[in-house]
């Protein structure tokens, strides 16, 4: 696969729209976003490490994120933004829209967001995405935010691993010249658009249309408790508006809460 679809900072920059990132190229590292935590402080913004793959990859909630060598794109972004800690949640959002965007026209799949960093095709988890940000105490802004995204372009040769292997998806069954090396240039080049326009939340009206929560009933898992729930809507801040069986509504954040998609029943 490795050599039918070399990825390669050279062949990445070739295909970026006219945006500038400082690409890091890796063959291997056991985190991207934990290599740019270490020398983040050296490096400018939209500083790019992107690995071929990764030994210790993560998640949300220390899940740990499948990254074998020659199907995947895994690349983690410096960011240096001068947020409120709580918009990193707006982060992580417009990235998954980048990435929804990028799959979409590179493949012509339907993709869809599972709130609030998940990216699905066919009900299947084709992208993760994880965002570690740096708060500066005194000014209560994020000095630094890591944007993790680990994206499973292709099947790894032996399969995903067993727990995973019921849940996980790739954007295209066989590999295809340069194709990495275009949709992580895709995926760089929508990043920026939103990311450069975060304020002013042009990316969630595409948000909320790739939704595969809103209208559905899903499981809310919130300090140890799950509760059945409906989704009804995702409000300006990225927050997800839930009804629970009592009728009760509430906006869910997303720190330390997760949900689960309820299966239609026949």
């Amino acid at each position: 696969m490795k050599e039918k679809d070399k990825l390669s900072a050279e062949g990445i920059q070739k295909n970026l729209n006219g945006n500038k990132y400082n690409i890091i190229f890796l063959d291997e590292v056991d985190s991207t976003n934990r290599y740019l935590k270490s020398a983040g402080n050296d490096l400018v913004e939209y500083t790019a490490v992107i690995a071929d793959s990764q030994t210790c990859g993560r998640g949300r909630f220390t899940r740990k994120f499948y990254s074998p060598a020659g199907s995947g794109i895994y690349m983690s972004i410096l960011l240096k933004p001068g947020y409120r800690a709580g918009d990193s949640v707006l982060i992580t959002a417009a990235s998954a829209v980048a990435v929804a965007d990028a799959i979409k026209e590179v493949s012509g799949s339907e993709p869809s967001i599972k709130w609030v960093n998940d990216v699905f095709i066919n009900s299947k988890k084709v992208c993760g995405i994880l965002c570690e940000g740096v708060l500066n105490t005194e000014t209560s802004q994020l000095d630094r935010v890591i944007l993790g995204i680990g994206i499973n372009v292709y099947p790894p040769e032996n399969g995903f691993d067993g727990e995973i292997s019921s849940v996980a998806g790739s954007v295209f069954e066989k590999p295809q010249p340069g194709m990495r090396n275009r949709l992580a240039a895709c995926v760089l080049d929508r990043f920026k658009e939103y990311y450069t326009q975060l304020e002013s939340r042009t990316f969630l009206e595409k948000y909320r249309s790739y939704s595969a929560v809103t209208g559905e009933r899903i499981t809310v898992l919130k300090g140890g408790r799950s509760l059945e729930a409906k989704a009804l809507d995702i409000d300006e801040n990225c927050r997800l508006l839930v009804e629970y069986s009592d009728k009760s509504r509430e906006y869910l954040s997303s720190g330390e809460i997760s949900i689960r998609l309820v299966p239609q029943r026949n």
